[in-house]
């Protein structure tokens, strides 16, 4: 999830909300909202590999 920041920057946060702080994990800052989404489109690649 992309979110613009009051100071004109873009932060991805996780989909899913920490049970403890009940809060979303900062996944990175990005200063163009074109550099935020390819960041979150490599965090998903990632995350859908089969590491074994």
């Amino acid at each position: 999830m992309i979110r613009k920041l009051k100071s004109g920057e873009y932060r991805i946060y996780s989909l899913t909300v920490n049970p403890v702080t009940k809060k979303r994990r900062n996944l990175g800052t990005f200063d163009t909202l074109n550099a935020a989404k390819n960041h979150e489109r490599q965090i998903a690649y990632f995350k859908n590999l089969d590491h074994k």
